[in-house]
């Protein structure tokens, strides 16, 4: 690339009788050899070191010579215009934002930074014809803020305390709440009398919000607040509530003294008080007041939504202790009185499978008419694979294979397709069951999409093209926005999907990258493997510091598959990840056991901060788990069961049944949050072995 300088030009003018015509066709010449996104680049590093002339001078010409993002480079030197005080000229330089194909993430933005120009030269009715024109797409709560200010700007003080308590109440937590309820109180001063009060729902709202974050002194004081506020139903929610943040901040004595004595009015507000009190009395460990509370809960309001949650909680308490003869007529009471209900669904599982454990013989009858009631239900598959385990006790192999057939057709990635292929396996060539499949065709399996376009049609195309603009311009952080833009907008999210995993891995890591493709593809356990890209796959499943991964499991024993499957579960192969409980790096070990394992392993130069280098936890984590399976007599459902929860309640859940064999075990495992995470990691240990296998018998390098 040539730059050239003022002395070329100079130089050129003293040389020739045409110094005009020449250095113009120089000037020509040294734009020409300009890199439009090195300007870009440079452009967007003036504005954010606030050398806004220079934005300005260099970021204008070059949204002619990038047609493709005009608009982002118009956004800035928008931007740049904006803060130099050249508010008229910002709409105009925003007109590209508007105009482009496919239409520009930057639209709403654009919107409120041009209400703020028309603002700064007082034309406050040019602010709200512009936000009322892209309300529906303005980012929130910035877009209400800004209804806010132009309204109050153009003379609407009730107008601007709507919509400032729409900031206020509705999104507590943001920044812009506090700048709203400064207005507001203003406001409320301002306009006496004819200041609108805000809707009780949206106060109760707030601090149910506000406990939703878990700032439960803050709830608490609002609610006391509005004691004094509300009236009728919402002032009794009110008085309720303010024991459940008592509840929640786990003062539980308090909770459940005040919510004994308290009397309401309203049946909503009693349902959910009777609900607390209970939760409460659950912690207190007052089995009959549970069970007393229960039954008012039934008696006085049988179909509202705190007897479900009631009866779920209550439930699920007694499952932990596994108490059947006390869990399972609760649980029919759940599916029985809330068919409708998405709970419904694991209530009348937990019955089944207490049947099925058991050995019952309307077991197999309970199995069909759980797939018969919710097919949709994650559970289904589990029902499908152990009818086919029935049907092979008694000899019929050709039922178990229809069973096993459905699946493996219904659920191409899930645990139960990994043991009904080796279950397909042993019973061989049997033509499935005629009788069995004229039942499955009857049952209304949620339709699914099993394969998917990952031929980028144009708009798709568009918007890589720009994303890979932005990102060779520095400005990674808009490349993502593009393609998160059109994921989630437009009609082809597994295609951005990919792209937006390759750049995150790149420069956020695998874990961002995985969750892109969790989040815009999350109908891939539905796609068959040769259904989609090899690139999509492995951008789901990374195999990160692979080496020392194959070199360590070796040294341990340990299928190395599974010890991906077990770090992309544990930390989505994140190095720095910490867990809620202290748990570091790729294989989360906790400090008081990296400390316990590196003294075994005689790792020299240990430091807690060691847990964040992969080597070394790798290192420890391997033989962490090969420990614990050794320890539980090599079962690795419940070796992955002791990782999770801890080596003393994966024993006590081992001694719950005669296991015949492991997905027996892991069914009966009581945490929801355990057992899927068994479930997904032996799963997920197949669909790496799956994507890799090939490679790693081919010794390809890692």
């Amino acid at each position: 690339m040539r730059h050239c300088s003022g002395r070329d030009i100079q130089d050129h003018l003293y040389k020739t009788r045409l110094a005009a015509i020449v250095s113009i066709a120089i000037a020509v010449t040294c734009a020409a050899a300009t890199d439009p996104l090195a300007d870009l680049k440079a452009g967007a590093a003036a504005l954010e070191a606030k050398k806004y002339a220079a934005a300005i001078s260099l970021l204008e010409p070059v949204a002619k010579r990038l047609p493709k993002i005009a608009d982002y480079v118009s956004f800035l030197a928008a931007s740049a215009r904006f803060e130099a005080g050249d508010y008229a000229a910002v709409p105009k330089t925003l007109d590209p934002v508007f105009k482009m194909m496919p239409v520009s993430p930057l639209a709403p933005r654009a919107a409120l930074l041009i209400a703020r120009a028309y603002g700064q030269n007082g034309d406050w009715k040019a602010a709200l014809d512009i936000l009322r024109k892209n309300y529906s797409t303005l980012p929130q709560p910035a877009g209400d803020l800004a209804m806010a200010t132009a309204f109050a700007g153009a003379g609407d003080a009730i107008s601007a305390v709507v919509y400032h308590q729409r900031v206020y109440y509705g999104y507590p937590m943001s920044d812009e709440a506090a700048a709203a309820g400064q207005e507001l109180a203003r406001l409320r001063g301002e306009l006496g009398e004819k200041y609108p009060p805000a809707m009780p729902n949206a106060m109760l709202g707030r601090a149910v919000k506000l406990m939703e974050a878990k700032q439960y002194a803050k709830a608490r004081a609002e609610l006391e607040s509005l004691v004094t506020q509300l009236g009728g139903a919402e002032k009794d929610l009110a008085r309720v509530r303010i024991s459940v943040a008592d509840y929640n901040a786990k003062d539980t004595v308090r909770a459940h003294r005040e919510l004994a004595s308290l009397e309401v009015q309203t049946p909503e507000a009693d349902a959910e008080r009777l609900h607390y009190l209970l939760l409460s009395a659950q912690r207190l460990k007052n089995q009959d007041e549970v069970n007393s509370t229960l039954e008012r809960l039934g008696r006085l309001y049988p179909n509202s939504k705190w007897r479900l949650e009631s009866l779920i909680a209550s439930a699920n308490h007694s499952l932990i202790e596994n108490q059947m003869r006390v869990y399972e007529p609760i649980y029919r009471a759940c599916y029985e009185s809330f068919p409708k209900d998405p709970q419904a669904a694991g209530c009348h599982w937990k019955v089944t499978w207490g049947h099925y454990m058991r050995r019952q013989a309307d077991a197999g009858e309970m199995l069909r008419a759980h797939i018969r009631l919710f097919p949709g239900a994650e559970s289904a598959a589990g029902a499908l694979y152990f009818l086919g385990r029935l049907a092979e006790g008694v000899s019929e192999k050709a039922s178990a294979r229809a069973y096993y057939d459905e699946i493996v057709r219904e659920y191409p990635n899930y645990y139960y397709t990994v043991i009904a292929r080796e279950r397909l396996k042993e019973i061989g060539t049997v033509a499935p069951s005629a009788k069995v499949n004229e039942f499955l065709h009857g049952i209304d399996f949620p339709q699914r999409s099993r394969t998917l376009s990952f031929q980028a049609n144009a708009t798709a195309t568009a918007r890589i093209e720009r994303a890979r603009l932005l990102h060779s311009a520095g400005l990674d952080d808009w490349a993502v926005n593009e393609l998160r833009y059109g994921a989630q907008n437009e009609d082809q999210p597994q295609v951005l999907a990919i792209e937006l995993a390759a750049m995150t891995t790149r420069t956020a890591g695998p874990d961002q990258a995985m969750r892109y493709i969790k989040r815009y593809a999350g109908n891939y356990l539905f796609m068959p493997i040769e259904s989609a890209p090899a690139e999509f796959w492995k951008l789901a499943f990374p195999l990160p510091y692979r080496a020392d991964l194959e070199r360590f499991a070796k040294l341990n024993g340990l299928d190395p598959f599974l010890v991906a499957a077990l770090i992309r579960q544990e930390s989505e192969f994140n190095t720095k990840a910490v867990s809620r409980m202290n748990a570091r790096g790729l294989t989360q070990i906790l400090p008081g056991t990296g400390r316990e394992l590196s003294r075994k392993l005689k790792v020299k130069a240990y430091a807690t901060a060691s847990l964040f280098v992969p080597a070394v936890n790798l290192q420890l984590g391997t033989f962490y788990l090969k420990t614990i399976a050794d320890n539980l007599g090599g079962r690795w459902e419940a070796a992955l069961a002791a990782y999770n929860a801890g080596p003393s309640r994966a024993k006590a859940w081992s001694s719950w049944g005669e296991f015949r064999e492991p997905a027996e075990f892991i069914e009966t495992v009581p945490f929801g949050e355990t057992r899927n995470y068994i479930q997904t990691v032996l799963r997920n240990a197949d669909t790496y072995r799956r994507i890799y296998s090939g490679e790693i018998r081919a010794g390809l390098s890692k």
